[in-house]
């Protein structure tokens, strides 16, 4: 530098050097480009710190999920810092911490499947390791090796095996997995160290430390069940696909009220069916976890979660008609408005009938108790059935010229688009169908949970009533003791 400008020197064949003099202009293009990166780099840092803070007061538990693992991973720390606990332990507490990093999920469910799957696993894999390891050892020095590498091929290549078999892979595909790298270990490394029994013996430890620190916090540390959270999605997939039929058939029909309600609220709600359509692999995994929590909530152990597959699979035959509904709605071609108006109240029915059926199941699984009018709505939802079938017969259709071999539709409206308003009528009674289901999948579930009627819980309410009041009188009754 030299008076604050920026100097370029060069080496010539003489042995002096040169002063390259820059133009201003290219100076002044070398530093704002410098100052842009700075700016952009910081701009980035900004929005993922937005982000970030977003996603956080959208879903305060992921928070306390980060406060969680940080506070396991500071007391697991312990046995490296205080040296009674590291002496007792030894080096292998290093496993305790990475038994935390590995195991410790969002929710409990997630979380004591890992740890319990990371537990017995080693336990089993190491017994089994130190087993073949005395087995090898007796076999002599020249044949040792070769059963150890047998006995690894073999277990290996089965645990392997199993992770392709369905019902292992859904709850214990990691177990499969850490028992592999186990016995692997153990029976590698039994070859070459000495006190095999001790290092396994540390190892299985140090393991069950971590996992019994990882199920207690995220357990006593807000917890976040998957069941309670495949239990709401439920119920918001119910709703949602209530609000996205009765819709659809309100804005096909030119009676959607929007006064009130933004254009990008409007489509949220009327797309909220694909929610439905997309959620049969986080319904998979949460009835997974969920299985493997205990008792919380009104939710018992050994709940019947797998209903709610059932329930799910239903949901989505109904999306899959509500988005063909959708498709034939937003196609060019549509029916005369006169044809419209002669379905069009009996239409609006049956959707608002449809969908006060899948919010009162909503309702139902909320609630866990049994609704005394959901036998009702769905006659109601039958009876407008019915209603469309009989206004279809006066429609008025398209009839055969004779001689000539053409449609003639009335008004001059094409066959295609009479045929459009055939297609939704059809898909919108093939809804009911699928609702039906829906409402038979909700019955087993109320069956198997042994939901309560609206009857058993208000005489239950009352009983309790009564026995706080009984309560309260012997103890205004019993005498002061002086």
């Amino acid at each position: 530098m030299s008076g604050g400008r920026l100097e370029w020197r060069i080496n010539v064949p003489d042995g002096t050097t040169k002063v390259i003099e820059l133009e201003r202009g290219v100076v002044a293009r070398i530093r704002h480009e410098f100052r842009g990166l700075i700016i952009g780099f910081f701009t980035k840092i900004w929005r993922v710190l937005v982000e970030s803070w977003k996603i956080g007061v959208a879903e305060p538990k992921k928070f306390v999920h980060c406060l969680r693992v940080g506070l396991a991973l500071c007391v697991v720390s312990l046995f490296y810092y205080m040296r009674p606990l590291y002496e007792g332990i030894g080096g292998n507490a290093m496993w305790a911490v990475m038994t935390v990093v590995v195991v410790f999920e969002y929710t409990v469910g997630a979380t004591i499947c890992k740890s319990i799957n990371r537990a017995v696993a080693t336990g089993v894999a190491g017994s089994l390791g130190v087993g073949i390891h005395w087995i090898a050892s007796q076999c002599g020095q020249k044949y040792e090796p070769i059963v150890l590498g047998a006995s690894v091929f073999i277990f290996a290549s089965v645990a392997t095996f199993s992770r392709f078999i369905p019902s292992v892979k859904a709850r214990f595909d990691y177990g499969a997995l850490i028992f592999i790298l186990t016995f692997s270990l153990v029976s590698i490394s039994g070859y070459r160290v000495d006190k095999l029994v001790d290092m396994a013996h540390e190892r299985v430890t140090t393991i069950a430390i971590g996992t019994s620190l990882c199920i207690l916090t995220s357990m006593l540390i807000w917890p976040a069940w998957a069941g309670t959270q495949l239990h709401l999605q439920t119920i918001s997939n119910l709703e949602k696909l209530g609000i996205s039929l009765e819709g659809y058939v309100a804005e096909y029909f030119s009676s959607l009220e929007t006064a009130d309600v933004s254009e990008d609220d409007l489509t949220k709600r009327l797309l909220g069916y694909k929610c439905v359509l997309n959620s049969k692999a986080a319904e998979e995994i949460m009835v997974n976890f969920a299985r493997w929590e205990p008792a919380h909530g009104r939710f018992y152990f050994r709940y019947p979660w797998q209903q709610y597959l059932k329930i799910g699979g239903a949901m989505r035959s109904c999306a899959y008609c509500i988005d063909n509904l959708n498709a034939c709605i937003d196609s060019d071609m549509q029916a005369p408005g006169f044809l419209k108006q002669h379905i069009k109240d009996y239409c609006m029915k049956l959707s608002i009938c449809s969908s006060k059926v899948l919010k009162e199941l909503a309702i139902v699984i909320k609630s866990s108790r049994r609704s005394s009018s959901i036998d009702f709505s769905v006659d109601e939802m039958n009876t407008e059935v019915e209603h469309l079938q009989n206004a279809l017969k006066s429609l008025p259709y398209c009839t055969v010229i004779e001689n000539e071999g053409k449609l003639e539709c009335p008004d001059n409206a094409s066959f295609l688009e009479v045929l459009s308003l055939g297609t939704i009528v059809t898909l919108l009674i093939e809804v009911v169908g699928r609702i039906e289901e829906i409402v038979d999948a909700v019955d087993k579930l109320a069956t198997v949970a042994e939901f309560k009627t609206q009857n058993e819980k208000k005489s239950q309410q009352k009983q309790t009533s009564e026995a706080a009041d009984t309560n309260r009188q012997n103890q205004e009754e019993k005498p002061l003791d002086v």
